[in-house]
C-alpha cells in the first residue's frame, strides 16, 4: 500500500515503524494514566511498557527470522531491517513475557495485577500496529474479488491485517470492560491470550503468508490451539481461587 509515509532528503519515514512508535506511544500513555488512577507511580508503567515493547519486537523477530531461516540466511543484511516488516507475535510474547517477569520481581510488583492493568492496552498497541502492516503489505491475505489492491503484490487480497486489527480494538474494548469491572488477578491477562488466540486461529484461514503444516493449518493456529487451552486452565484455576477480586 505505502510502505514509506515520505521522504525528507535520503531519509525514508518507513509507515511500518511509524505505526509501531505510534501504537507504543499512545499504549503506554494510557497504561499510565489508567495506573496513577489506581494509585500505581507512572512512572514504572512507561519502563514496563518500554522494556515490553523493546522485549516484544526482539522475540517476534528472532521468531520470524527463525521460522523463515532459508530467506535470511541467503539475505542476512535483512534480518536488522524492521521497516519491511517481520514479526511473529508467538516470539514477542515468549520474550516479553520472560522479560517482564524479571522487571516486576525484581521491582517486587504483583505480576497478575501488573499485566491485568497493561495489557487492555497492549491490544490497543496491537491494533494500531497491524494498521503498519497494511500500509506495509506484509501479513497479506488471500486473493480474493473482495479485497484490497496492493500494489506490492499485484493482486486484490484479502485485507487481513484490517481485519486483525479491528478484532483487536474489539479486544481491547473487552479487556477495558472488565478493567472496570470486579476480577480476579490474572483474569484479565488470560482473557487476552483467550481472545488473542480465537482471533489468530480464524485469521489464518484467510492469511496467505503462512504455509500449512499439519491438518490443513499453519503454525500460527497450531499454536493458537495450545494457547487457548492453556489460558482456558489459567482461567478456570483463578476462577476457583478463593482470594477477593480486584476493583
Amino acid at each position: 500500500m505505502h510502505p514509506i509515509i515520505c521522504s525528507i532528503g535520503a531519509f525514508n519515514i518507513y509507515s511500518y515503524g511509524l505505526m509501531l512508535a505510534t501504537a507504543f506511544i499512545i499504549s503506554s500513555t494510557l497504561a499510565a494514566q489508567e495506573a496513577k488512577r489506581q494509585d500505581i507511580n507512572p512512572e514504572i508503567i512507561y519502563n514496563f511498557s518500554f522494556i515490553l515493547i523493546v522485549s516484544g519486537i526482539i522475540g517476534a523477530r528472532i521468531f520470524y527470522v527463525v521460522e523463515n531461516i532459508g530467506y535470511y540466511l541467503r539475505n542476512p543484511l535483512e534480518i536488522i531491517m524492521l521497516q519491511k516488516g517481520g514479526l511473529a507475535w508467538f516470539g514477542g510474547l515468549i520474550l516479553s513475557g520472560i522479560a517482564c517477569v524479571w522487571y516486576l520481581k525484581r521491582r517486587k510488583l504483583p505480576l497478575y495485577r501488573m499485566m491485568d492493568l497493561v495489557i487492555p492496552y497492549v491490544a490497543l498497541g496491537q491494533a494500531i500496529g497491524r494498521i503498519g502492516c497494511l500500509l506495509n503489505g506484509c501479513c497479506f491475505g488471500k486473493i480474493s474479488r473482495f479485497g484490497i489492491f496492493f500494489a506490492s503484490h499485484g493482486h486484490i487480497l484479502i485485507p487481513t491485517q484490517a481485519y486483525s486489527s479491528i478484532s483487536l480494538l474489539l479486544i481491547f474494548i473487552i479487556l477495558r470492560i472488565m478493567q472496570e469491572r470486579q476480577h480476579k488477578p490474572g483474569e484479565i491477562f488470560f482473557i487476552y491470550l483467550l481472545l488473542y488466540a480465537i482471533k489468530r486461529f480464524f485469521i489464518e484461514f484467510w492469511r496467505a503468508d503462512n504455509p500449512n503444516i499439519i491438518f490443513g493449518l499453519t503454525l500460527f493456529q497450531v499454536l493458537s490451539i495450545v494457547l487457548f487451552i492453556f489460558a482456558l486452565i489459567k482461567l478456570i484455576l483463578i476462577k476457583k481461587q478463593p482470594n477477593s477480586p480486584t476493583r
